[in-house]
């Protein structure tokens, strides 16, 4: 008799299994926030407390970008695999959101890098990620490859933290105008705007979700992919934590100036 591995038999007893409520269904992935969210990381609670001087809050607006610019290209990639023409038009805004529409609205990303110039970094560096943490890209990148290469449902679930993010804009608006003399209400655009952007988003994508997770193993995959992007988000914190709180700087990364 074949050995059976355990991912094989949890799946198969996922696919035996009925089906979530749609309350319960919910409820399970609001779960995952309370328990996973990088809100819940040391450096956050540094970041957004005042406890970090200019050269570690340079470092995690400039490694912050590398996910920044990866969102679009996401949401690309998801866009290039859907056939239904209202589910584009509805994620295309989220490229717009970020890379701005032509011909006066610039983006997200743009009020990002108006961030890092305010922080007195090179824009061209920053957009170079040549600083950036290996940690950082390797992340971000495979984000992008998750939403590419999973079924579209779970593809989408993987951007359910937003459910997440106003919370966490709040914080961080109020936290980093409070601490640090060096902030301006000028460079907290970008989480200005995330307020009103963020909850459309999730909103949408939730019903998505709960509508076509039809069987308790899509509906376990959903759940595993809001698990998977607060990974990806938490590990970032975790390497910016190891390079400029620890001191554990690698080699080729940003180094603040003393």
């Amino acid at each position: 008799m074949n050995p059976v591995s355990l991912e094989k038999r949890t799946a198969e007893l996922r696919g035996n299994e009925p089906p979530l409520s749609v309350a319960d269904f919910e409820a399970a992935i609001r779960a995952v926030g309370p328990e996973r969210y990088h809100d819940l990381h040391p450096f956050h609670h540094m970041l957004h407390g005042g406890k970090l001087n200019k050269g570690q809050v340079q470092a995690w607006a400039l490694n912050r970008y590398c996910y920044q610019a990866a969102v679009p290209r996401k949401d690309a990639a998801l866009i290039s695999r859907v056939h239904d023409r209202e589910l584009r038009r509805e994620w295309l805004h989220r490229v717009h959101d970020h890379d701005g529409q032509l011909p006066d609205e610039t983006g997200g990303i743009e009020r990002w890098l108006v961030l890092t110039d305010g922080l007195g970094l090179d824009r061209e560096y920053v957009i170079s990620r040549r600083g950036a943490l290996a940690a950082t890209v390797f992340a971000v990148e495979a984000y992008v490859t998750f939403v590419r290469e999973q079924p579209l449902t779970v593809a989408v679930a993987s951007s359910l933290t937003e459910l997440f993010a106003p919370k966490i804009h709040k914080e961080r608006i109020s936290g980093m105008l409070e601490g640090y003399d060096f902030i301006d209400d000028k460079v907290m655009a970008y989480f200005k705007r995330r307020l009103t952007q963020a909850p459309r988003d999730a909103d949408f994508a939730l019903q998505y979700v709960l509508k076509n997770a039809k069987t308790r193993e899509e509906q376990e995959a959903c759940v595993d992919a809001v698990r998977f992007k607060c990974n990806v988000l938490w590990v970032q914190q975790d390497a910016l934590y190891n390079a400029y709180v620890a001191g554990n700087i690698p080699p080729g990364a940003f180094r603040p100036e003393v």
